[in-house]
């Protein structure tokens, strides 16, 4: 079921990025690539509702109950009013109450709190949503694993260069199929809990889009290839005018350093000309927290759930 009344689409995309682009959000989530890489997995739609562009998508993070939640509505124009906030919100709670759903605003940026109580003063309930914090660095430590901090990476980075003979390649639509390998092969050697292999699979769809889209849709993506096969890829797209995000990063694990050679070689290719790199969120998942750590982000961007407290 679809919340609103538009899909994410190509065409889409020049009105979309309007108000993607006004304002820094700073979230992953609200990027085209985002939203288009996971418009079928998640049921992501959208409206114009009064002054501000909303969107709708379907939760997969609980474990029980999947839930529809309403991102933060866009501005088009960097600037929120508080009475035209407050009539936009209660349009798409009608809309949400009207097919049966509860409403609820998710992915919403710490910084945008006050905005949604000068809307609605003492209203709404802010609930820390951790498994959703975003991953912030900046490029420079990234590239150059600079410092004591970094010692391990560089470690595991310098024994790739010196033990395996590599390509780094644009990653193109071109090698689709060859990526579906690498992916396909990669999930075979998880062993997961149940929740986490659904997730994985999920992945796995939104990946096979995204790889046969790469320059229509505006991806940035490379590959690591070893004897002409991928062995690791990255993929992600353009943030705020400052940022870029990391959708997806996976490496073959037998090759040691892989994956510090493959985010090390995409941060040079693709990110150089920003100052910071958002690798999005870990999901509650504790390997994955660990990871994005141990690369000491610069800031764990607060994203949050609001409800409204009388309900």
């Amino acid at each position: 079921m679809y919340m609103f009344e538009n899909q994410i689409t190509l065409e889409s995309r020049p009105l979309l990025e309007k108000y993607l682009k006004s304002f820094e959000y700073k979230s992953s989530g609200l990027s085209f690539t985002s939203l288009y890489m996971w418009r079928n997995i998640n049921l992501f739609s959208w409206q114009v509702i009064g002054d501000y562009l909303c969107i709708s998508g379907l939760s997969h993070l609980e474990t029980e109950n999947e839930e529809y939640f309403f991102f933060p509505p866009l501005t088009r124009n960097g600037i929120y009013e508080a009475t035209e906030l407050k009539k936009t919100i209660l349009e798409g709670k009608r809309i949400f109450e009207k097919k049966g759903q509860r409403f609820s605003i998710r992915l919403l940026p710490y910084h945008m709190i006050p905005i949604i109580e000068e809307a609605f003063p003492g209203e709404f309930q802010f609930i820390e949503d951790r498994p959703n914090y975003d991953y912030i660095y900046l490029t420079r430590d990234l590239i150059n694993l600079t410092g004591r901090k970094y010692n391990k990476k560089r470690n595991h980075l310098n024994y790739f260069h010196e033990h395996y003979q590599y390509e780094y390649v644009p990653l193109t639509s071109a090698m689709a199929e060859d990526a579906m390998v690498f992916i396909q092969e990669f999930n075979e050697r998880k062993k997961l809990p149940e929740h986490e292999m659904k997730l994985l699979k999920m992945e796995e769809i939104a990946m096979e889009d995204a790889f046969h889209n790469i320059e229509r849709v505006g991806y940035r993506s490379g590959a690591l290839l070893i004897d002409g096969k991928i062995q690791a890829l990255s993929i992600g797209g353009d943030l705020w005018h400052d940022a870029i995000v990391v959708h997806v990063e996976k490496a073959n694990a037998e090759y040691r350093g892989a994956y510090q050679a493959i985010n090390n070689e995409f941060c040079k290719r693709e990110a150089s000309h920003v100052k910071f790199v958002n690798r999005e969120e870990d999901m509650d998942i504790p390997g994955l927290r660990e990871a994005k750590l141990s690369y000491r982000p610069i800031e764990l961007l607060k994203l949050y759930i609001a409800v409204f407290k009388n309900e």
